[in-house]
């Protein structure tokens, strides 16, 4: 399509196109654009708080309020923000670095970004109504006699998207499993692609236990179950469990994507194959299986004993070293290396550092014993921070200047870039660094207020000014997206002289990504190719007809009917016309389904002559 007709396109026919689209590389835009914006909801609330930690007794929101800002705060940055964004860059990338075509299931594709949208909108919802107050972990019994419908729409919007993210793991396993390019063996992925496909384990194995303690969450708040009610013979701790066997892993699924972006970028801006690429992928498949283990040292001090508590003690402990071997890989990989520094190479150096000490916090609070008296401080809030911002913030923000050209064409201003990362970096440590002081002081995390004459004001208040300062960054790199936009030249096609197989497609990439499939000799393929003279390239196969899947409307009319139907949920016991919602936006999600049963979707073939023709 020429420029000409691009630009005559509508907005409609745009509209259209997104809301249809199954094509990962569209898919991925969608849930940059739809984390990106949660992403800037949940820095509001986060300046909200600070705003009103800024000096004792202020009154700048109220009481309820509050417990409200910190319960969206961490719910919309864990579920709605991080985890979008980072299966945005996935599905961007990772089709592309194992020289596929698509993703394996386009059509669910679709249908995950669809959910996550719906259930993020769901919990938004609860703004007008009241929003949950139970904190992003909703402990019982806190949760189950909070009043009023916030956490309901907590439960429904989780349930929702977690949907989507679960069918998101299921379709990255099976396209790496089944779509890699002739010879791209699994000890020729690249790292980003072996953090997906581990994550993707992650999510499959985690998520059931969260979906289950919802499921049992929403039983007992509408329809007056006793699974976590003591006084019935429940448990309020099992709750906890289930939180927990889900929310490490998580937190897992967070960073090891986001280890897999700063390997990429070490190794092309050192132009240096990544250093110990066999022990980092053996690392991120020990550091997944460990995960699973250490879920309790949330809970060391519920009562659990301390037989257990030292198991999950060691266990935690235990993590530390695989990740010290990637800490101490990638200086390797620097080491020697011919290093350009750009603004992706900077927020990936920042990221050693501050996730260090993230780290090394981490085997503070490991200590069964000392954690008594770090637990529910704000030097807990200070740790879990440098390892969230220090590390998957940085790690994103890294990935977003390095790939922003193949998704968007255009390379992100320099100056501007280094402008938000300076400006980032020095107020993540403003807020964060003083607040493991503030906690090993005593200050309770959660709290509205905090008294005169504490010792607490200064390093509150300087804990406010960094909050500034990391909005400011952030605002200037959302104006830098726009400028690089409206004002940057069309980016070359690789423009980092990249090492992996992304950089090889033409630029924009085609929708069917590689006219002839590549062949992959080793690892960091198209370096491979660059080092023999080759520059592109060679295919594995002739030219010939590529099938494609077609568009389709029905996962966004699908994740509407759930969505729908969370609203009759919600409000089942209160009036008539929420069983009109409850069953007409199930019977739409199921028409769907039926649908899409019966109706064989045969895609359609891209034939032969015209992709020569298109060479031409």
């Amino acid at each position: 399509m020429s420029s000409a007709t691009a630009q005559k396109t509508s907005f409609a026919a745009v509209l259209w196109d997104y809301l249809t689209t199954v094509d990962h590389k569209k898919i991925g835009k969608l849930y940059l654009y739809g984390g990106g914006f949660f992403f800037l909801l949940g820095g509001l609330e986060a300046l909200i708080i600070r705003i009103q930690l800024m000096k004792p007794e202020n009154d700048f929101i109220s009481a309820g309020l509050y417990n409200e800002m910190i319960t969206m705060h961490g719910t919309t940055m864990i579920f709605f923000a991080a985890m979008p964004i980072l299966l945005g860059l996935m599905n961007a990338v990772m089709p592309l670095q194992i020289g596929a075509r698509d993703v394996a299931f386009p059509f669910l594709n679709s249908l995950g970004f669809w959910l996550f949208l719906f259930g993020g909108i769901m919990l938004n919802v609860s703004w007008l109504t009241g929003a949950p107050d139970a904190g992003w972990t909703a402990y019982t019994p806190l949760s189950t006699s909070s009043p009023g419908h916030g956490v309901d729409y907590y439960i429904l919007g989780l349930q929702i998207s977690g949907a989507g993210t679960l069918m998101g793991g299921i379709n990255f396993l099976v396209t790496i499993v089944n779509m890699r390019a002739p010879g791209m063996t699994y000890m020729r992925m690249p790292l980003f692609t072996w953090t997906t496909f581990v994550i993707s384990v992650l999510i499959l194995f985690a998520f059931p236990a969260l979906t289950v303690g919802l499921f049992l969450l929403m039983f007992d708040r509408m329809f007056d179950s006793a699974f976590f009610d003591v006084a019935l013979g429940g448990n309020s701790i099992i709750w906890q469990h289930l939180f927990w066997i889900f929310g490490h892993p998580e937190v897992y699924i967070l960073i090891l994507p986001a280890f897999g972006i700063f390997s990429e970028i070490f190794a092309t801006f050192s132009k240096k194959r990544l250093f110990g690429y066999t022990a980092m992928v053996f690392a991120t498949i020990l550091i997944a299986f460990l995960g699973f283990m250490v879920w309790a040292h949330h809970m060391f001090t519920v009562g659990m004993g301390p037989v257990a508590n030292s198991i999950f003690a060691i266990a935690t402990m235990a993590i530390a070293v695989p990740t010290g071997i990637k800490i101490f890989n990638w200086l390797l990989t620097l080491w020697g290396g011919n290093i350009t520094i750009n603004s992706a190479m900077l927020w990936s150096l920042g990221f050693i550092p501050s996730f260090t000490l993230g780290g090394m916090t981490g085997v503070m609070v490991a200590t069964s014993v000392a954690d008594y008296q770090y637990h529910d401080s704000y030097f807990v809030v200070a740790h879990f921070h440098y390892v969230i911002v220090g590390g998957v913030v940085f790690g994103i923000l890294a990935a977003l200047h390095y790939w922003w050209p193949l998704m968007f064409r255009r390379i992100l201003n320099e100056k501007l870039g280094k402008l938000a990362f300076w400006t980032f970096f020095i107020g993540f440590h403003l807020t964060f660094f003083i607040q493991h002081f503030l906690g090993l002081m005593g200050m309770p995390r959660r709290y509205w207020v905090f008294l005169k004459d504490q010792g607490l004001d200064v390093g509150n208040a300087i804990s406010t000014v960094g909050a500034f300062f990391m909005t400011f960054g952030v605002l200037v790199f959302l104006f830098n997206a726009f400028y690089s936009w409206f004002k940057e030249k069309p980016a070359p096609q690789d423009p980092w002289d990249g090492r992996t197989l992304e950089w090889a497609v033409a630029s924009p990439p085609p929708h069917y990504n590689f006219k002839q499939l590549p062949l992959v000799r080793g690892l960091d393929a198209l370096w491979i190719e660059k080092m023999e003279g080759n520059g592109k390239m060679t295919p594995a196969e002739p030219v010939g007809d590529i099938h494609m899947p077609n568009g389709s409307i029905l996962p966004f009319i699908m994740s509407l009917g759930f969505f729908i139907a969370g609203f009759g949920f919600i409000y089942h016991n209160q009036s008539t016309f929420a069983y009109v919602l409850l069953f007409g936006g199930m019977g739409l999600a199921l028409l769907c389904m039926l649908l899409r049963s019966l109706k064989d979707d045969l895609g359609y073939h891209i034939h032969k002559e015209d992709l020569e023709k298109e060479a031409e």
